[in-house]
């Protein structure tokens, strides 16, 4: 009878805050467009700890100039998933779930991604809304993929959303029995598929898609691996492991050329990346360190180096510049890849203590060809190096060359 006295004795609950109590004090006006359609989803809050939170949720969403959301009732039919590169996700800030390396899945409420602070609005768990966005998209998707004249596979449905439905395996599953199968998103709304023999026409079929200009989602090719979906792990000798890579580094390309839009200028002069191919065929990226201004050095495979003027001074293997203890450099606190800032600059002494990929005469000759088709293959400078047109370069990517600033 212990537990039952404590129970009928209990001290009477006090009063609920009220929401105008609550933004007060988090410093909100009560007359915020679009909160009077959601107080009744506030009110059915009985207790103060969820009156808070649901408050909170408010005042996060208006600090992030995002508006309020629909009430639950309005937008269940609306919500549909899409799969974004890691560093889009990291960049924007809403709610997202890894999907698999290098794609994360979250929740679009008709063009806007949506926010964790508007699922606890709706009183919703994140996996309630993710759930019933998949079960959106699966209601829709109705018919068999197009077989096209290469013989890959494309998704038939052209509604924005074809790349989100690699989240729903039935859909592609089955395509190639006994099989190894990959899979493609460059675009969102182009899922292609192939089996393993015909991967050369799926690469094919991705650098095309690129070239047309349509946003870039991810050009790295997927493939399945047991239960599990991985970015393709295609190593050489085989002929797509070049592409591949190439795939890797646009990837790569996307992320770095959006978040030179979000360093502070302040601290420095973003070193531009573009792409080189060696005489043999390898891609690599290489970014430019300008002399005159402190370096925001994102990660590539090379170094060049110029004077203040663009003379080329040399390129070197990114890997060794730790041997310049001298010049250390400051991580940048900044979303997506890593950048290192870089106040000095190396003199002829300091860069003879690097690994050279290429003399400052060879690395002018790379200049001179730019990167741009030639009516025929371009004579390698001294030393074996020539750079080479991409041809999967998107088109906003295109003028990334060895040298060449980004024209945004």
């Amino acid at each position: 009878m212990g537990f039952f006295d404590r129970f009928l004795n209990r001290a009477p609950q006090g009063p609920l805050p009220t929401l105008a109590d609550l933004l007060e004090a988090r410093g909100l006006p009560a007359d915020l467009p679009g909160l009077e359609a959601l107080v009744p989803a506030f009110e059915a809050h009985r207790d103060a700890p969820g009156r808070e939170s649901w408050a909170e949720a408010v005042a996060v969403t208006h600090r992030a100039g995002l508006p309020l959301p629909p009430p639950w009732e309005e937008v269940q039919d609306r919500l549909f998933p899409e799969l974004v590169p890691a560093w889009r996700a990291e960049r924007e800030g809403r709610w997202h779930r890894l999907f698999v390396e290098g794609l994360f899945q979250r929740v679009r409420l008709d063009d806007m991604a949506v926010p964790a602070a508007w699922m606890r609005l709706w009183d919703q768990s994140e996996t309630e809304v993710h759930d019933l966005a998949l079960e959106n998209l699966r209601h829709r998707t109705e018919g068999a993929f197009e077989r096209l004249p290469s013989g890959i596979y494309r998704g038939p449905w052209h509604d924005g959303h074809d790349a989100a439905r690699l989240l729903l395996p039935e859909v592609w599953d089955g395509l190639f029995r006994d099989q190894h199968p990959f899979l493609a998103i460059p675009t969102p709304g182009l899922l292609l598929a192939a089996p393993q023999v015909l991967l050369p026409k799926l690469m094919e079929a991705v650098g095309k898609a690129l070239s047309e200009g349509a946003p870039l989602l991810q050009a790295a090719v997927l493939e399945r691996i047991g239960e599990h979906l991985v970015p393709a792990r295609i190593q050489e000798p085989h002929p797509m492991s070049g592409p591949q890579r190439e795939f890797k580094q646009l990837d790569q390309l996307e992320a770095i050329r959006t978040q030179e839009r979000d360093l502070d200028p302040a601290l420095g002069r973003p070193a531009p990346v573009g792409l080189l191919k060696t005489q043999q065929g390898k891609s690599l990226t290489v970014a430019t360190w300008v002399a005159g201004a402190p370096a925001l050095l994102p990660e590539a495979d090379l170094v060049a180096f110029t004077t203040a003027e663009g003379e080329p001074l040399g390129i070197y293997w990114r890997q060794s510049l730790p041997r310049l203890s001298e010049i250390r450099g400051e991580l940048v606190e900044i979303w997506g890849p890593r950048r290192v800032r870089h106040e000095g600059f190396p003199d002829a002494e300091q860069l003879a203590r690097l690994e050279c990929f290429a003399t400052g005469e060879q690395m002018k000759a790379m200049q001179a060809q730019g990167g741009r088709p030639q009516p025929k293959a371009p004579a390698a400078p001294a030393g074996g190096f020539a750079t080479q047109p991409v041809p999967s370069l998107p088109r906003h990517l295109q003028g990334a060359g060895l040298g060449m600033q980004d024209g945004d």
